[in-house]
């Protein structure tokens, strides 16, 4: 072909716009010529783009669309406009591509000399969509010799190698735009050739071309990459880097371009073993060196190595073009070395759970009674963040900070576990028959405690009072159920029982049961979990809660009383990895992380939040108005008991956040968001500026529980 319009017709297909009237003759022309097929892809295609989740907003509509003639394939494609082409095609990319990264990449220009493996990364870089344009070099014709390692036909034979790897990227993305140089790389048009090149590969089998092409790529300060085809040799060269570095990393010794022109295959093979290292080259590759010009025409290639070749620089493309750490050297991926060291998987095991322990003996002393009835408070992640002792007709309850934990903010929940664990003690002693009076103590008052920011101390006497004795047995059967709710409607007799009850105690419960209500706040609750697995530190606590066969099943979460289906348990070996958190974390995403809290907030039959009077911020007594509002949690949680619910604690990252400051010291990233969490959920439970939470609980009607948290043994007593 003479024209610069004819060699580009080669390779480019013809655009056509249906609109303009020049195009639209030139369309009736073609479908008038026998032999030319016509499809229309655009609704198909705009189908898929619809149906993507979360599609990107396009600038272009359907002015973008054109028909797209292939003059060597005798044949028109209707398509829509580029960026929705390459939005739909490049769509399974991510996550291992976001869509910010793939434009980023979409900058990149590469240039690829020689297509046998450079076919292989041509095309691979141009699936991935990591570079937005491309330039091909090769002054060789497609053999049927090629077809060995080239993913070409019969029909190619005779067709410039360039041209055919063009023709073979135009159909995937004939928007991207190629350039090829059919008389390979010269001197004449090595500056053209390198002009705006953001990379080069290089993948020639000239030896002096090898090294112009290393010259220039120092000369215009970009990466080289190689791929050699043998063991997955895959040469790195940072010119961009290190523009004064030796081509070939000093190997050659200092042979020039002249040393290097007109070799044979077998004049080359010293060179190619210096700069491939013979100790490392294959026993096969090495082999076939010594046959070549007697039993071989040239070094031997495997289409699977070529295709790896592919994989391995596009590999490289990325990390280079996202800025990732890639210094100049070598390495190898070597398949044959990973199935030397192929392996059984680790056996996946079904989790064996000890027996459970005999049902302990009633204790046999009231202050043993007294002493196990606090030890079964309820808490955060069922650390027990109190000590329990026995002292001058005393029972000593001293808030342990070492059991704190970041979401325990000016500890106001462990106060509220250890005003749980008192009002147990006071139960259990009017049973008993030796309550006394109680009193409740923070740091550096009261002659028990001088250090611990809260004690309660409940004197041993001879009083009862049956209402705190009724309550004895019923706490001891209390609960966390974490089963999925019936939905089923509360009562609101229940509802007036169990306000009635905490407003007894000094508190107030507040409570939603709509259905539209029950999906804000499942939306809600679940967002401050999605906050907490992408908070590092709190991740990392949540996670060292949770136990397994093995661990210590007297403290944290025994996994059983997660109550998690098959999914949710399978799950967790992925959510429990700190680098996927970080990963989605810079992603902006994790919605489903909070998918556990949804499901089961969704399936309740209420919300309702236990509150009391705020006291003032920074008052020395805020620790004693938590510990009494647990009182007033426990008596709440025994009487939904009593009606028959099932009660299961919901504990959002903001619960005990009680000015903007306190949300900054657990979650410095997610502040802002967990403020607006907050806010929302207090509204829409109604609770007034002058009350605060001092739990959420989630009130459903569901089966019983698979088993129940066990407690760390009380002193001198044995595990109960």
């Amino acid at each position: 072909m003479n024209s610069d319009n004819e060699a580009a017709a080669e390779y480019r297909p013809l655009f056509l716009d249906e609109s303009d009237p020049e195009d639209a003759r030139r369309i009736n022309e073609l479908r008038a010529e026998p032999g030319i097929e016509f499809t229309d892809l655009r609704d198909l295609l705009r189908t898929e783009f619809n149906d993507l989740i979360a599609p990107p907003e396009l600038s272009e509509g359907p002015e973008a669309d054109r028909w797209i003639y292939y003059p060597w394939r005798h044949a028109a494609v209707a398509l829509p406009g580029p960026e929705l082409l390459r939005t739909v095609r490049l769509d399974r990319n991510r996550n291992k591509l976001t869509r910010s990264e793939q434009e980023k990449l979409a900058q990149q220009t590469i240039g690829v000399v020689g297509q046998s493996v450079g076919h292989a990364i041509a095309h691979t870089l141009a699936m991935e969509g990591i570079c937005g344009r491309i330039k091909l070099a090769d002054f060789d014709t497609i053999e049927l010799a090629n077809l060995n390692r080239i993913p070409g036909s019969l029909f190619d034979i005779g067709v410039n190698k360039a041209v055919v790897t063009a023709r073979r990227i135009a159909e995937i993305d004939p928007y991207l735009p190629v350039e090829i140089f059919e008389a390979g790389l010269t001197d004449e048009n090595v500056d053209d050739f390198f002009a705006d090149l953001t990379l080069v590969v290089e993948e020639c089998d000239s030896l002096d071309i090898k090294l112009a092409v290393r010259e220039a790529a120092r000369r215009y300060r970009i990466p080289l990459l190689m791929e050699t085809s043998d063991r997955g040799l895959l040469d790195i060269e940072r010119y961009d880097l290190e523009p004064e570095r030796e081509p070939f990393h000093g190997l050659l010794g200092g042979a020039t371009r002249a040393d290097l022109r007109g070799l044979t295959t077998r004049e080359k093979a010293p060179f190619v073993v210096r700069i491939l290292d013979a100790h490392g080259l294959s026993d096969r590759f090495a082999a076939s060196l010594v046959e070549i010009d007697q039993t071989l025409d040239s070094w031997p290639q495997l289409a699977s190595d070529v295709q790896l070749g592919g994989a391995t620089v596009a590999a490289a493309v990325r990390r280079i073009g996202l800025g990732g750490v890639l210094p100049s050297g070598r390495t190898r991926v070597d398949l044959a070395a990973s199935l030397d060291a192929i392996a059984e998987p680790a056996a996946v095991s079904e989790l064996e759970w000890p027996t459970e322990p005999a049902l302990a003996a009633q204790p046999g002393s009231a202050v043993e009674a007294v002493l196990a009835a606090a030890q079964l408070a309820p808490s955060g992640g069922n650390v027990q963040p109190w000590s329990l002792r026995h002292e001058n007709s005393a029972i000593v309850i001293e808030l342990d900070v070492q059991r704190s934990s970041g979401m325990d903010i000016g500890y106001r929940g462990s106060a509220v576990a250890v005003g749980a664990a008192l009002y147990n003690a006071r139960a259990a002693a009017a049973a008993r028959g030796v309550l006394g009076e109680s009193d409740l103590f923070t740091a550096g008052t009261g002659r028990h405690s001088r250090t611990a920011p809260l004690t309660a101390v409940l004197h041993l006497s001879d009083w009862s009072e049956p209402e705190l004795a009724r309550d004895y047995p019923d706490l001891l059967s209390r609960v966390t159920n974490r089963r999925l709710g019936s939905g089923e409607p509360l009562d609101p007799a229940v509802l007036d029982t169990l306000g009635t009850t905490a407003a007894k105690a000094g508190g107030g419960l507040r409570w939603v049961t709509e259905a539209d209500d029950l999906a804000t706040a499942a939306t809600l609750l679940a967002a401050s979990d999605q906050a907490r697995y992408l908070t590092p530190s709190l991740h990392a606590e949540m996670f060292s809660e949770l136990r397994w066969p093995s661990g210590d099943l007297r403290t944290g979460l025994d996994l059983r009383t997660m109550e998690l289906a098959p999914d949710e348990l399978a799950k967790l070996d992925i959510a429990g990895r700190a680098d996927v958190m970080d990963r989605i974390r810079d992603w902006n995403g994790g919605i489903a992380l909070g998918e556990y809290t949804r499901d089961r907030v969704l399936s309740a039959s209420a919300i309702a939040v236990v509150t009391f009077p705020a006291p003032p911020l920074h008052d020395p007594d805020e620790l004693t108005a938590y510990a009494r509002a647990g009182e007033t949690l426990q008596r709440v949680w025994i009487e939904a008991q009593r009606q028959g619910l099932a009660v299961q604690p919901v504990s959002p990252v903001f619960l005990y956040a009680r000015q903007a400051a306190d949300l900054n010291t657990v979650s410095t990233e997610f502040a802002d968001t967990l403020t607006s969490l907050q806010g929302r959920f207090l509204d829409l439970l109604g609770v007034p500026e002058h009350e605060t939470v001092a739990l959420v609980l989630r009130l459903s009607y569901a089966a019983e529980v698979t088993v129940r948290s066990r407690r760390l043994p009380t002193p001198g007593a044995e595990d109960r």
